[in-house]
């Protein structure tokens, strides 16, 4: 038979000390509530832990950005050459200066610009009647201390005119982390691209005007009848994808 002195001093090996929680002993022998800063030092050690290892797991939210290897140096549109949209549209315009506006910023990098592409003369006589004009928007911003990739989804929709149906945005596969096509109804069409911290965009747009006999001089476009239809935009998909990808490693050099 068991004593009951050996059932008070061994029972499974446990100290009757570590089955008290909330407990300190004194000296002397005597309990004594543990302290409540106890208790928080306690949880916030353990919650720093569980901090420490989400961060290493899934990283923290304010990352510095990765460029993926973009660098505006200098500003890109002067000598962009648009090679596949001046094949399926026209050339850019050699005679016209190209306005930018570059932006450098510990936190950002951008650069904006607008390059026309020469004018098509529709029907009638040299030097007269409707003309169609292309414009080629480019802009690049290079996020340096924000991640962008949330608003760019976020805004994937959202254009200077309004919020898009979703059937006027194409998502366009392989190109950068995530690429959209936006086309409006009112003439024109844009690539978005993310790729790490840089947010690219090719911005095509199309507009006609009458060009009367006397030079600079128009005559009212209502006399001479409707102008030409605008063309689709979304049938110039595959160069405005060529002429980004160009720009893209043109900005990796």
């Amino acid at each position: 038979m068991i004593s009951e002195p050996e059932m008070a001093g061994e029972f499974g090996g446990v100290d009757t000390r570590e089955v008290v929680g909330g407990f300190d002993e004194e000296p002397g022998g005597e309990l004594r509530p543990r302290r409540p800063w106890q208790w928080a030092l306690g949880g916030a050690v353990m919650a720093s832990v569980l901090w420490t290892a989400a961060l290493f797991l899934y990283g923290g939210g304010d990352r510095t950005p990765d460029l993926s290897g973009y660098q505006l140096k200098q500003d890109p549109c002067p000598s962009l050459r648009l090679k596949a949209i001046g094949e399926v549209i026209a050339p850019r315009e050699p005679t016209t200066k190209v306005d930018s506006g570059l932006l450098r910023h510990a936190a950002l990098d951008q650069i904006q610009c607008s390059i026309p592409l020469r004018f098509l003369a529709g029907a009638g006589e040299s030097g007269k009647g409707w003309f169609t004009g292309y414009t080629v928007g480019i802009t690049v911003a290079l996020h340096k201390k924000t991640d962008p990739g949330a608003e760019f989804e976020a805004r994937r929709r959202v254009t200077d005119d309004g919020v898009l149906p979703e059937e006027q945005v194409e998502t366009v596969p392989d190109l950068g982390d995530k690429a959209y096509l936006l086309t409006r109804d009112n003439g024109n069409a844009e690539l978005r691209v993310l790729e790490g911290g840089a947010v690219l965009s090719l911005d095509l747009s199309v507009f006609t005007y009458y060009q009367s006999e006397r030079d600079g001089e128009g005559e009212d476009e209502n006399a001479v009848g409707g102008g030409p239809e605008l063309p689709d935009l979304s049938l110039y998909r595959s160069a405005m994808i060529t002429d980004m990808r160009d720009l893209m490693s043109s900005l990796k050099r």
